[in-house]
């Protein structure tokens, strides 16, 4: 039997999802986009689960599409048909985006190596970005006549600014994770060797806190972006509205009063 090509670990309440195809530098596939979604469903469909870390084997995190994939390798026959390559994002990204975009809990990228177009992209739409010290971000699109997809085009901007954005994307350079965290692209860089224990840290630390709120906070985040400042105050009365009636909020309170680690439930 073929091995999984995600690769699904459970640390307490973390779940670690590992793209498994080093061979290929982890690049997606339309069997690998299916089994990462159906990998995030199970994930989200389990109570037991408060935090996902997204992550790599071998020696990249993900190249990014695989060209030699049916699904969009042009026919280079005279006069053959051109893939739609529109199809192939509404078939099988934009459902995994908006998945990753939608989860019930946090999620980590723990970034262990190359990240270039849609793998890029895929980290960046995740809450929070490690990245090992020897990683680097490609913006490969313009390189082969396309433009940034997988978010890449919402993302960036609300990330580092237009400007960068714009450099970023025209010119495809390499940009080494160091120099990803000075631009604010991502959250923390961190040494090769501590990338896998840094995550699930940090995993662990999120799974411990209200993952209700934590998701809220990632919704109202990007809700606002597109709204007002009087709007986005009303979100928040909104949200608070909702949050203030929960198990959570009665916990916190009442673990503060009583200078006590409090005992997070809610999901």
């Amino acid at each position: 039997m073929d091995e999984p090509l995600v690769l699904a670990t459970q640390s307490g309440a973390v779940r670690t999802l590992a793209l498994n195809r080093p061979a290929a530098l982890n690049s997606f596939t339309a069997e690998l986009h299916t089994q990462l979604l159906a990998a995030l469903e199970s994930a989200a469909a389990d109570s037991g689960v408060r935090c996902v870390v997204l992550t790599g084997t071998g020696r990249a995190f993900c190249a990014g599409q695989d060209l030699a994939d049916p699904a969009v390798a042009p026919d280079l026959t005279p006069g053959a048909a051109p893939k739609d390559l529109g199809s192939v994002i509404d078939t099988l990204y934009r459902p995994l985006c908006l998945r990753i975009r939608s989860m019930p809990v946090p999620v980590v990228a723990a970034v262990n190596g190359v990240a270039a177009g849609a793998g890029a992209n895929l980290a960046l739409g995740c809450d929070l970005v490690l990245a090992a010290r020897s990683a680097s971000f490609i913006q490969a699109f313009a390189k082969i006549g396309l433009v940034p997809d997988t978010g890449g085009t919402w993302l960036l901007p609300r990330l580092v600014g237009r400007a960068q954005a714009l450099g970023l994307a025209l010119l495809g350079d390499k940009l080494p994770a160091p120099e990803a965290e000075r631009l604010g692209l991502i959250w923390r860089c961190v040494d090769d060797a501590a990338l896998q224990d840094e995550a699930q840290a940090l995993a662990q630390r999120l799974a411990g806190m209200p993952t209700k709120a934590l998701v809220a906070t990632r919704q109202a985040l990007d809700a606002a972006a597109l709204m007002d400042y009087g709007q986005a105050l009303a979100q928040e009365a909104a949200v608070q509205r909702t949050l203030g009636a929960s198990a959570d909020y009665r916990e916190g309170v009442e673990a503060f009063a009583a200078k006590r680690a409090p005992r997070f439930t809610d999901r």
